[in-house]
Order: structure tokens, then sequence, then C-alpha cells
């Protein structure tokens, strides 16, 4: 069931169909499938084949993450971090961040970070914050390879490096994310850990700025 779900959610092998996807995440989720259950939790955020709910997002994730399943431990963290259907609780986000984050979840892990890095119900820890980036970055996770070469960029938590920073926002750019690419542009462009390069910061600036980053 939570298999079917999934094909009418994205399209797999038939043709996308929200509600059709929404009555198989229910059925999975009814029956106490974690996946399902999760699955359920974003059609109700987003409103995918049913009225946008919040508070049913929220009651979808919080069972799918207390069986342990790491997207839904994320996407209730998400939940607590930005007080979208429960109220807003920094500490209770760093909780099921920090359960995703172990479970080796690489978006857990990347928002675990940042909740390091800005001492968001936690108390602020460069040197956590890069070492949860580096997981969800060595894992390919974009976001996290960019904050990643940010913090080798002005040394947070780490011994400030150029040549790391723009290792890390190579990967970054090289997957598409806009604000790697205007921060590797910067890099091209002032000759920072790596050989001042015009057309290279020209390029990457363009990349950035044709996904509408107002860096780029």
């Amino acid at each position: 069931q939570n298999n079917l779900c999934c094909m009418y959610r994205n399209g797999y092998g038939v043709t996308k169909d929200y509600k059709k996807a929404f009555e198989w995440c229910t059925k999975a989720a009814e029956q106490g499938n974690a996946r399902g259950q999760c699955n359920l939790g974003i059609m109700y955020e987003y409103g995918e084949g049913v009225t946008q709910d919040y508070k049913k997002a929220v009651e979808w994730y919080t069972k799918s993450a207390e069986q342990g399943n790491a997207n839904g431990q994320n996407n209730i963290g998400y939940m607590y971090k930005n007080g979208y259907g429960v109220t807003k609780d920094y500490k209770k986000a760093v909780e099921w961040y920090t359960k995703a984050a172990e479970q080796g979840d690489a978006r857990g892990q990347y928002n675990l970070g940042t909740m390091y890095e800005n001492g968001t119900g936690v108390t602020k820890d460069n040197k956590k914050a890069v070492e949860w980036y580096t997981k969800a970055a060595e894992q390919g996770y974009a976001n996290g390879q960019r904050n990643l070469g940010r913090m080798y960029e002005y040394g947070r938590g780490v011994t400030k490096d150029d040549k790391k920073a723009v290792e890390w926002f190579t990967k970054a750019a090289e997957q598409g994310h806009a604000n790697g690419q205007s921060n590797l542009g910067v890099m091209y462009c002032t000759g920072k850990g790596v050989t001042k390069d015009d057309k290279k910061a020209l390029e990457w600036y363009t990349k950035a700025a044709e996904q509408g980053s107002a860096h780029g």
C-alpha cells in the first residue's frame, strides 16, 4: 500500500495522482506502516490530494517518528522548529533532529547542525555544527556541503581553510545548489582557495542568478 502511494505520488510508472496516492497512504498509515504514516504527513503538510492541514501532518509524523522512522523524526523536528501545527518548541526540534541524525539521516544531520550553529534550542557550538554538517555533506547532501564550506571559509568550529571551502562549495554547486554556486563564484572572483578566475566567477554567479539567488 505504501509502495502504491509512492508510485502515484511521484508518477513512477503511472500518471501522477495525488488523490490516489492519498488513498493508499491512508490505508498504509492506518495499518501502522511507519513510512506510510510519514508520507501521509507529507501529503497533509503540502496539501497533496487533501486540504493542507498542519495539525494532521504533525499527528502522522509523530506516529511515524515514535516508531523510529528517521524521515518522520526529521519532519516532526521541522514542524516543532517552525511552529507548524504545533507550538514552536526548539528543544523538541533538537530532540527529534538528533534522533534522525543519529540514524544517519542526512537532512536530520544538516538540520541539527543548523541548530548548533545558531544556538537554537541548544547551546551554540560550532564544533558540533561542523561535525553534523560533515556527516550530511559526506552523504552528498548539498545543503550540508554548502554550510560546511562556509564553516571552513570563516573558520567557525574548524581551522579556516579556503581550499576546503572551495572543495565543499564546488560539490554543492555541481548539484545545483544556488547559494553554493554563489559562494563558489565569490571564491573565484577573490582568488580565495583557488586561482582567481573572473570567467569562472561569472559562470557560477550566472548559474546562481538563473535560479533566483539574490547573491548571484
